[in-house]
């Protein structure tokens, strides 16, 4: 069992580690926010600092968070690891399908808030940013293969988008939220 959270891979023990409310959080901070100590990210999940420490070593067991070494002493700098963990070679053993539920049901949690953000605080941004940002939906009717399709062509645009505001004062970070859901119901076999 694997899922995929952006440009992540994850499965296996990493999947189980991951499912766990701090650590949901942890790295998706560290993703959105890029490399942080515990101290802040503590401060930011409002939690204690000795609590974020033990869950950020614990990603960093299954290569979801690493140490940058730029911090000091206890002052340790932790980021995102771009490739999320690496396949285990173990087998499953059965508790992925529980973990990738509770992570499914955790991500939409997370959209859920981050969306109410914006919608609290949309008044304070500046109009043009007001008229690029929100909530927007497509329907298309595709198979399974074009959907696949579809999500690496949505993939690869972002990923030429990463970093292109980069330099610019204008700029800010934007999660973009992708969530192809069916509309119609299964067929019955």
């Amino acid at each position: 069992m694997a899922t995929s959270l952006g440009s992540f891979h994850v499965d296996g023990p990493g999947l189980r580690v991951l499912a766990h409310p701090v650590r949901a959080r942890l790295l998706a901070e560290l993703r959105g926010t890029g490399p942080a100590t515990a101290t802040s990210l503590a401060a930011m999940l409002r939690t204690n600092t000795g609590a974020t420490s033990y869950h950020l070593r614990k990603l960093a067991e299954v290569g979801l968070v690493v140490d940058t070494g730029t911090g000091t002493g206890r002052r340790r700098v932790w980021a995102a690891n771009p490739g999320g963990s690496p396949r285990p070679e173990q087998a499953d053993d059965g508790g992925d399908d529980d973990a990738l539920d509770w992570l499914a049901r955790d991500y939409v949690q997370h959209f859920s808030e981050k969306a109410q953000d914006w919608l609290e605080t949309r008044a304070d941004w500046p109009a043009d940013w007001q008229e690029q940002v929100g909530l927007e939906d497509h329907l298309v009717l595709v198979t399974p293969a074009q959907l696949a399709s579809l999500r690496a062509e949505v993939h690869d645009l972002l990923e030429r988008y990463r970093r292109v505001g980069a330099g610019s004062p204008q700029a800010k970070r934007v999660s973009v939220y992708t969530c192809p859901l069916p509309v119609d119901p299964p067929r019955r076999a």
